[in-house]
This record gives structure tokens, C-alpha cells and sequence, in this order.
């Protein structure tokens, strides 16, 4: 959020350093032709030894009388000459002046036709995102170098975008094709069970884990397919979805696993305002995940806040949870995939790692974003805010 802000002072900074260089070229330019104009004033005066206007010069009739009248005509001439380099250099002060307020207006407007195009680069690179890389720049114009650049912008966005699809290509290519084998080696596991001859304990034991092993890795696929389809392939179009019919709906059909552990459910506030926009799986996914994240990693006999809001423009779901305190730069780095808190302090070491970062990636699709907290009296608050959107229609999952 802030790389905008810093390349917008970065720019203005270009600006006003162009604006001071033209400004001072304009300014040093017409400094110069006001001193050459003033030279060239004073030798013309020194030059003139014409009488002042009105003296009309007698002939003098003694020599003393000439020797009085030519001191009287230096005097008047002097006086002339002062007065004319007074006015002169008033005038080229307030010409001076003007100069330089007309070399920075002057300075701006050039600087600002000189960044035009790299602005207007700028803010067609911004609006480019990792949603639609297929876009490009194509400015038009002659080959000069803000074209070069342009061109190399849309040279890095190609491989940009290929390099997207390639890794969208390979996660579900890979996830799929993982699958297979899996599902062969989960059913040769049952077949080899159910023989009628009697199986060891040992064997049984072995059975079950590997079985639970499976599951987990199927479920890490599965957390892989829906991480990429979040990143990458959401629309933030979609039908209106309700956040706390959805937070009800996730908690009733946990409510095994919660009594299980011996978990209380407080009520929070739930405001039936607090609807959104996007696709009902991947937003019913990202809710299960967190709700899951709260009975997973909690202890026996702990409990769990569920909240939903609006507030402003944003849609609100908070899921607050108790226990041990925890480190806020630790909990800061969960949204990442396979970040995990210890085993001590979270109660579980059971989970792909992955259960965070899809909320992430699902929240940041539809123009969201997770929060992730550390209690000051312990234990973990979630929050995920969405764009609001008073449309209720369709029903969410």
C-alpha cells in the first residue's frame, strides 16, 4: 500500500528537479541578456557627449566663461547619467523578478510535458495485476527511449504471465496427477485388509496410520488446488454471500469436534448486514478454514468468539480464540503456507499449514484482507474484512 504512495513523491521529487533545472536555464538566460543589454546601455552612454535636453550651449565669449559653461554641461551630464543607470537598473531588477517567476512557471510546465509519458506508464503499470497480466502498456509513438521502456514493461509482463500460468498449470497438474496413485495405494490398503485371514495387531495399527497419512497428504492437495484457484483464478464477480449464515453453518457442523474437546461457543455479534460478493466455495472454504484453525489448534475445555459486522464499506468476520500467549511476530508470518506455531503453544502439531494462507488468498482475491493478532490475554484473534454489498440474494452455502 505504501509502494504507490512512495513512487508518487518519488515522481513529484523528479518533477521539481526538472522544474528547478529549467527554471534556473530560463532564469541564467535571461540574467545574461539583461547584463549584456546594461553593457551595451553604459558604453552607449559613456560614448554620448551630446548636451542635455533644454541646455542650449552659448559661445562663449572669454576663456574663463568656456572653462565655466564645460563644467556646467559635465555636471548636468553626470547627473544624466546617473539617473539613466538608477532607472536602468530598477528596470532590470523588476525585469529580473519577472524572469523568475515566468523561468518557473515556464520550468514546471516543460518538466510536466517531459513526465507526461512516464506517468501515464505508471499509473497503466499500477492498474496491472497479478489478475490480469495479459494486459499491456502499448504506448504508441516514435522509437525513442519512454517507448523503449514502455516496450520492456510489456516484455516483463509476457513472462510474467507465463510464468503465472505455468505455476497455475503445474499445481493442478501435479495435484491431480498425485491423486491417482494415492487413490491406488488407499485401496490396495483396504483390499490387503479385508482378506478373510486374521490381521495382526501390528498390521491393523500400521493400516490405520497409513490411512491417516493419506488423508492428510489429500487434504494438502486438495489445500493446493484451492490456494492457486484463490490467487489466481477468482473473479470478484459472484452472488451475494452471507457471512454469518455461513459462520453458523461451519460451527453446527463442527459441533462434534467442539464438544470433543470440551469447547465453549460464545455468541458474538452477528449482524445480518455483513454480505459480500464472490464465489460461495471458496468463501465458504476460507470461513471452514478458519473455524477449523480455532478447534484445531485450542485446548481442552478452551473457547471460541465468532463475530460478523459491517463497517463502512466493509464486510467484517472476527473468530477469537483463548490460550497461551503468543508471539505477534510469530502470528504475523501464519498467512504464509506452512507456517506453524509450536506444538507447545498451540496445543496440536496436526494441520498442513495451509489452512491460513487460503484465507489470505481468498480474502486478498475479492479485495479483502486477513489480520492476524496476538491477544494481549492470550490466545489468537482472526479477523477478515471484504467489501460490503447490500444485495441479498442467493443463498450462501
Amino acid at each position: 500500500m505504501r509502494t504507490p504512495r512512495r513512487l508518487a513523491l518519488g515522481a513529484r521529487t523528479v518533477r521539481w528537479r526538472f522544474t528547478a533545472l529549467y527554471g534556473a536555464m530560463f532564469l541564467m538566460s535571461g540574467a545574461g541578456l539583461l547584463v549584456i543589454n546594461n553593457l551595451v546601455g553604459l558604453r552607449g552612454t559613456r560614448s554620448s557627449h551630446a548636451a542635455p535636453p533644454g541646455v542650449v550651449p552659448d559661445r562663449p565669449a572669454t576663456l574663463a566663461a568656456a572653462m565655466e559653461l564645460n563644467q556646467l554641461l559635465q555636471a548636468e551630464l553626470s547627473q544624466v547619467k546617473v539617473a539613466q543607470s538608477r532607472q536602468l537598473l530598477v528596470g532590470s531588477i523588476v525585469a529580473l523578478a519577472v524572469m523568475a517567476v515566468v523561468s518557473v512557471a515556464l520550468g514546471r510546465i516543460v518538466a510536466a510535458r517531459v513526465l507526461r509519458p512516464l506517468r501515464t506508464i505508471t499509473a497503466a503499470t499500477r492498474r496491472i495485476s497479478a489478475d490480469d497480466l495479459h494486459k499491456r502498456l502499448a504506448v504508441a509513438g516514435p522509437a525513442d527511449e519512454v517507448k523503449d521502456l514502455a516496450d520492456t514493461i510489456d516484455g516483463l509482463l509476457e513472462r510474467l504471465e507465463a510464468s503465472f500460468a505455468a505455476q497455475r498449470r503445474f499445481v493442478a497438474n501435479a495435484s491431480h496427477e498425485l491423486r491417482t496413485p494415492l487413490t491406488t495405494m488407499r485401496a490396495s490398503l483396504d483390499v490387503a485388509m479385508a482378506k478373510p485371514d486374521p490381521v495382526p495387531a501390528q498390521t491393523a495399527a500400521l493400516a490405520d496410520r497409513l490411512r491417516a497419512e493419506l488423508d492428510q497428504v489429500d487434504r494438502l492437495l486438495e489445500g493446493f488446488l484451492l490456494l492457486a484457484r484463490a490467487q489466481h483464478g477468482a473473479s470478484s464477480d459472484g452472488t451475494a454471500f452471507s457471512l454469518g449464515r455461513a459462520v453458523s453453518a461451519a460451527l453446527d457442523a463442527r459441533a462434534a469436534g467442539i464438544a470433543a474437546k470440551g469447547l465453549t461457543v460464545h455468541d458474538g455479534t452477528v449482524d445480518d448486514r455483513a454480505w459480500t460478493r464472490g464465489d460461495p466455495t471458496l468463501l465458504t472454504r476460507m470461513i471452514d478454514n478458519m473455524i477449523d484453525n480455532a478447534v484445531r489448534h485450542n485446548h481442552d475445555g478452551g473457547w471460541i468468539r465468532c463475530a460478523t459486522g459491517a463497517e463502512g464499506e466493509r464486510a467484517l468476520l472476527v473468530v477469537e480464540t483463548g490460550g497461551p500467549l503468543l508471539d505477534q511476530g510469530q502470528v504475523a508470518l501464519l498467512a504464509q503456507p506452512f507456517q506453524r506455531l509450536s506444538a507447545d503453544r498451540t496445543g496440536s502439531d496436526n494441520g498442513s499449514g495451509l489452512g491460513l494462507s487460503i484465507v489470505a488468498a481468498v480474502a486478498e482475491a475479492y479485495g479483502g484482507g486477513l489480520e492476524l493478532r496476538a491477544r494481549p490475554e492470550g490466545g489468537l484473534r482472526v479477523a477478515v474484512s471484504l467489501p460490503l454489498t447490500s444485495v441479498r440474494a442467493g443463498v450462501p452455502a
